[in-house]
């Protein structure tokens, strides 16, 4: 690793830790330490066992979608060992500072166990993609259901992302644009079973987010909160936290306080919704990663695309 690099790479890990330190350090200084209090308080067992339940089936149509990607970059994983690396990497996600390191070792892992390491981070890279992008669409869908306040923001959100996409593509260089160009070529036959995955996920994690809510006393319709909280999770998914906290935090006030139903609400729901997530991702700390089952290390004359 280069010296720049390893600048760049400390740089952005330390703005997004301070990022969401400010958003938390915000919040508190307007709405005070009541609604973190409330949402540690209220948070209850049934929830949390709720929470366990939803979390195992969401990160096995999550671990299925990856182990899908992985077969088609010829890095193949079974479902079964990429259930419980990915239940690992969700506890790595929750624990640690930055949010995202679990996704990391995830992938540097199985890259290093198959031979193929550019190949093992990529296969975890379009895994995500393929989630936030489904995320993405099914938020943008329930924009007919937000109240007027909330619909430009969130389009407007969603152009600005579309945008930085684009420029994205535009400035990378030649041959990274031409091994992603490859992978899209490689995995296109699996949009379908992508999409369906990726979108019982979503439904999984907002089922969660709706729990946390009726938890927190929360007591509008479900046509209502399920809206809410689509948005909230993909405003989350933005990697400015600590181990997850801070975006989701601010989101949540913003949404609730612009349908009326108060930003100290929303953030209550936030951190009950934080509690139940922490926990369900638990598991990852028992469930043992098999080794060794992966797919074989690439012949030489594969080693230039991984």
């Amino acid at each position: 690793m280069t010296r720049g690099v390893a600048i760049s790479r400390t740089f952005w890990m330390w703005t997004r830790l301070l990022g969401g330190a400010a958003i938390l350090v915000a919040l508190v200084w307007r709405q005070g330490t009541g609604p973190f209090l409330d949402g540690l308080r209220l948070t209850t067992p049934a929830a949390l066992l709720a929470a366990l339940v939803v979390t195992a089936a969401t990160t096995l149509c999550c671990a299925w979608r990856w182990s899908l990607i992985a077969g088609r970059l010829d890095v193949g994983v079974p479902v079964r060992t990429a259930f419980a690396a990915y239940y690992r990497s969700q506890l790595l996600n929750a624990t640690l500072p930055a949010g995202v390191l679990g996704d990391v070792h995830r992938g540097v892992r199985h890259g290093r166990e198959t031979g193929a390491l550019g190949r093992g981070l990529r296969s975890v890279v379009w895994d995500r993609a393929a989630g936030q992008a489904v995320q993405a669409v099914l938020a943008l869908g329930a924009v007919a259901f937000l109240a007027p306040a909330l619909r430009t923001p969130v389009v407007l959100v969603a152009v600005v992302g579309l945008v930085v996409l684009v420029v994205a593509w535009v400035v990378l260089p030649r041959r990274p644009r031409l091994v992603l160009a490859d992978d899209v070529r490689r995995l296109a036959p699996l949009w379908p079973r992508l999409v369906l995955g990726s979108a019982v996920a979503a439904a999984g994690h907002a089922v969660v987010f709706v729990v946390a809510a009726r938890t927190a006393g929360v007591t509008v319709p479900l046509s209502q909160v399920a809206p809410l909280a689509l948005v909230v999770l993909l405003v989350s998914a933005v990697p400015v936290s600590i181990a997850g906290w801070g975006m989701r935090e601010g989101a949540a006030a913003w949404v609730f306080g612009a349908v009326g139903l108060g930003a100290a609400q929303g953030v209550t729901v936030s951190v009950v919704y934080g509690v139940m997530a922490l926990v369900a991702t638990l598991p990852g700390a028992v469930l043992p990663v098999p080794r060794g089952d992966g797919a074989p290390a690439p012949r030489l004359e594969d080693a230039a695309h991984g």
